[in-house]
């Protein structure tokens, strides 16, 4: 992903969840998908998937049960 497409991306999300906090970097060395932070905590990955020219987003998000305690 391109520098442009992640700061399309960013607006997307941070209008989406309602959240400055929230921003995507590009992942080293990998050039399909990027990675989300809510402030300094990564919380997931973003797969970009371009099949027969129609252009889509996969987000990936792990949640560990230690997480919920919290909840």
């Amino acid at each position: 992903m391109d520098r442009k497409e992640v700061q399309k991306l960013e607006s997307f999300f941070q209008r989406r969840f309602n959240s400055k906090g929230i921003s995507i970097r590009p992942r080293p060395r990998k050039d399909d998908s990027a990675e989300v932070y809510f402030g300094d905590e990564f919380v997931g990955v973003l797969f970009r998937d371009d099949e027969e020219g129609e252009l889509s987003y996969n987000f990936t998000m792990a949640i560990l049960d230690i997480d919920l305690e919290d909840a």
